[in-house]
């Protein structure tokens, strides 16, 4: 996962702050950046500011896909509303407390209304993917919201998502896990920004069917220092195998939708 450069004194990376909501004459300070300005960071990586309008409530989870228009208006990807010719991008995370829940570099879930977010199109990014095959260079439209796909060969009706790539089907490394404790300690076989991402199904020796990752710390120099999971683990365990799926990390070149598969 690439990591933003622009930097505020008291919010950090500007990427990962999520703006509003924007009442019109409720004296809270609209836009910080014109719509369409590009954020720049490490490993090549670029966000762009795009305006969100949520008709309900909802929750943004980091590697979910939005499209947007020229004038960067962003909304979730999904095979129904997608445009041929938009590009698009993935949610990297908040770093902010939300209007409702969340955590720092984490979900969001957000009222109704306007709010103003950075989408990462440029770099390697977390990458909310419902199936990967081995051959990982086909990416594609889903009708979930903000999910793409990752299979052998493109599916008929939905839309492709050209320039992205995805580093492996699914990412493996040990732990130690702790009966009744939802986090996970000396960790190994993790490489520095490569994962494992928030949302990402785990699964091992002691790990309850359907964990997911709920949380990250990392350390300095941004490797992944203990993982929480969204349940307690059900043994004592040492060296532990454990697999993540869902959440992979994508090469992002600037993609865009450019075809009816």
């Amino acid at each position: 996962m690439s990591v933003a450069t622009i930097q505020s004194d008291r919010l950090g990376a500007n990427p990962f702050v999520v703006e509003g909501p924007i009442v019109s004459g409720s004296g809270i300070p609209g836009p910080n950046f014109s719509l369409g300005a590009v954020a720049g960071g490490d490993r090549e990586s670029e966000w762009v500011y795009c305006q969100l309008v949520l008709a309900s409530q909802t929750t943004l989870q980091p590697g979910q896909w939005f499209q947007w228009t020229k004038d960067y208006v962003a909304s979730l990807l999904t095979t129904a509303a997608a445009v041929v010719g938009q590009r698009c991008g993935v949610f990297s995370g908040a770093a902010q407390p939300p209007t409702i829940t969340g955590g720092p570099i984490g979900a969001i879930t957000l009222a109704a209304g306007t709010y103003y977010i950075w989408l990462q199109r440029n770099g390697q990014a977390p990458a909310l993917i419902s199936t990967a095959t081995a051959a990982l260079v086909v990416a594609e439209t889903t009708t979930t919201a903000g999910l793409a796909n990752a299979p052998a060969s493109a599916t008929a009706t939905t839309k492709a998502i050209a320039n992205v790539n995805f580093a492996a089907a699914n990412q493996t490394f040990t732990a130690t896990t702790v009966n009744g404790s939802a986090v996970l300690t000396s960790l190994g076989g993790l490489s520095a920004n490569a994962g494992p991402f928030i949302g990402a199904a785990v699964s091992g020796t002691g790990i309850p069917g359907g964990t997911t990752i709920s949380g990250i710390t990392y350390t300095p120099n941004n490797v992944i220092q203990s993982i929480t999971l969204s349940a307690n683990a059900t043994a004592n365990g040492t060296g532990i195998t454990i697999t993540a799926t869902g959440v992979l990390e994508a090469t992002l070149m600037r993609p865009f939708l450019s075809k009816v598969n």
